[in-house]
This record gives C-alpha cells, structure tokens and sequence, in this order.
C-alpha cells in the first residue's frame, strides 16, 4: 500500500467495558462512587500527613507521595471512562489517545520505582535502625520521590516512540475504556510484531526488575528480623504485609498484561479496572487499617474539624435557612 493510499485515524472509538446500555447508568454510579472514594481516601492520607507533625517521617513522607501517584493513576482515563456511560458514541481523538498512553506510562512506572524506594525505606528502618535517621535525610527522601518520576518519564517516553509515527489508517476500534498500548498498537496497518516485542520489552524490564527488587529486599529485612525479639518480628510483619499486599495487587494485573505477551484474553480489561482503579482505592484502606499512627492521626484531624456539636449547629442553620426561605415564599404568594 502506497503512503498517498492511507487514510490517517483521527480519532479512536472505545468499547468501554460493556455494550449493554441497561448496565451503562449502573457501571456509572459504581464507578463514581469508586473514584470518588480514591479522591477521598488518597487525599485524606496526604492531608493526615501534612498536618501531623508526628508523621513528619520519610516513611510517611513517602506514602504521601504514593497516594498522590494512585490520584494520578486513577484520573487519567476514568473521568472519561464516565464520562463515556452516558454516551452512545464514544470516542476520543488521536492526540488524547496518545496523550492517555503516555500519563499511563508515566505514572504507572512511576508508581513501581516509588514502591521500591518505599521497600528501601523499611530496609533501612528495620535492617539499620541505629543509621535510619542519618541515611534516610531529607535529601534522600527527596531524591527517592524525584527518581521515580524520572524513570517514569523515560519509560514512557520510550513507549511513545514506539507508537506516535505508527500508520493508523483503518480500523480505530480499541476493546478497552482507555487507550491501552497493546490493544493501540495493533490497529497500525503495519506489521506490528517487532513493535510490540520492544514495547513487551522495555515494559517488562520495567516490571520485573522493580518486581524483583522488592522480592530481595523483603527477602533481607525478614532473614535480618528472624532472629530478633518477637515483639520486633511482630512489628516487622505487620508493616511488611501492608507492603506486600500493594505489591502484589499493582504488579500482579501488571506482570499479566504487559510481561505475558500478546494475551487475548478478555480478563485483560478486568485487570486493566483493578490496576487503574481498585489498587489506588484499596492502597489508603490497606496502609490506614494496618497502622495505629494514621488512624490516631486521622482522629485527631477529625476532631479537630468536625468537633461535637459543630454538625448539630450547621444542620440547626440550614434548617432555619430553610424555614425562612419558605416562609418568604408563602408571604410572597399571599401578596400577589
């Protein structure tokens, strides 16, 4: 086919995650309710953070940091996910589709090397503890927050020269609810195979070596731990599951799509849903129930905002408002 024959795409139609229009209202209010559960949970952690100074720690520092990525992850392709419910047709130009691939990418990676500095923050808690405060300064908190951004840049950037001068000339039918860069890559009318090999690649060198990082270093802080006291194996443990349980829920759906190469399976857009959504809301969950300090924090911020008494008296007032405005309305009527 000569290059003068190629009609370019100028926009990409995605088949959401159902068909039916009967179930389109109620993935709507789920996914609502979903994401808006993420902005609360992931700001409340941020919030709790900052204004605690007991908190004021490079391991919370950190989580902070983690919870503002899952914000990310979550916002760059769900508000128009629905958005999408409550149209027939939808659709999304060129320029957003990429612009889609490369937030994922961004933050996604991002996200993978911040867990590994997290798990490099426990090491050194549990493994030096003598040394944490000196190794773990603030201008290593500092550097430990910018790397990921850094590697998420380049990862994504690499991705995106895999696909932004591919021809995309036919077919723009992309089976997801965002622009995913398998499903994207296979509407080229090229031959894509040695394409996808190199974004199978680089994704999967990504993946698994952030992966195996983690596996070693949990691997180290529980040999190091094993024979201390069990007051300090219990406590090792009890921040380790936490650790553990995000680890496995982010790399888990990941490692599946982007290292298992060519799957066409339909479970992808199921695990598409659980790393763009569930993760980021069940990350606040899993860190808050399993951590004292957060949750007396957030008492603390809760009394100190919402003090008895205060709801009572706000309900009182726009009870009144109300009454009021009625009143006036009935005076009004009256007149005329």
């Amino acid at each position: 086919m000569k290059e003068t024959n190629y009609s370019r795409v100028t926009e990409f139609v995605l088949l959401s995650l159902s068909s039916s229009k009967e179930l389109q209202p109620f993935l709507f209010l789920i996914f609502s309710l979903l994401y808006l559960s993420i902005l609360l949970g992931n700001f409340l952690i941020i919030l709790t953070v900052t204004s605690d100074s007991r908190l004021h720690t490079p391991m919370y520092f950190l989580l902070a940091n983690l919870s503002f990525i899952d914000i990310c992850v979550a916002s760059f392709a769900t508000p128009k996910m629905l958005a999408d419910f409550l149209v027939e047709r939808k659709t999304i130009s060129f320029e957003a589709c990429m612009a889609q691939i490369f937030f994922v990418h961004l933050f996604a990676g991002g996200e993978m090397v911040l867990l590994v500095s997290m798990a490099y923050d426990r090491y050194v808690a549990i493994c030096k503890p003598l040394h944490y405060m000196t190794i773990m300064s603030r201008r290593v908190c500092i550097i430990l927050v910018i790397i990921p951004w850094f590697v998420g840049f380049i990862h994504t950037m690499s991705q995106l020269a895999f696909t932004i001068n591919l021809p995309f000339c036919g077919p723009n039918q992309v089976d997801s609810f965002f622009c995913d860069l398998p499903l994207v890559t296979k509407l080229a009318c090229i031959d894509t195979y040695v394409v996808s090999l190199l974004i199978v690649a680089d994704s999967g060198f990504l993946t698994m070596s952030s992966f195996l990082l983690l596996v070693v270093s949990y691997t180290v802080i529980l040999i190091t731990v094993r024979n201390r006291s069990s007051a300090s194996m219990a406590k090792a443990r009890s921040t380790l599951t936490a650790h553990i349980t995000v680890v496995t829920l982010f790399f888990g759906p990941c490692i599946f799509i982007y290292v298992w190469p060519f799957s066409g399976y339909s479970v992808d857009k199921v695990l598409a849903v659980f790393y763009t959504i569930i993760t980021p809301i069940l990350n606040p969950v899993i860190y808050t129930l399993r951590n004292n300090e957060v949750k007396a924090a957030m008492s603390k911020l809760r009394s100190r905002y919402l003090k008895p008494g205060q709801v009572s008296e706000l309900i009182r007032n726009l009870l009144f408002l109300e009454t009021k405005k009625n009143d006036n309305i009935v005076s009004i009527l009256s007149s005329s």
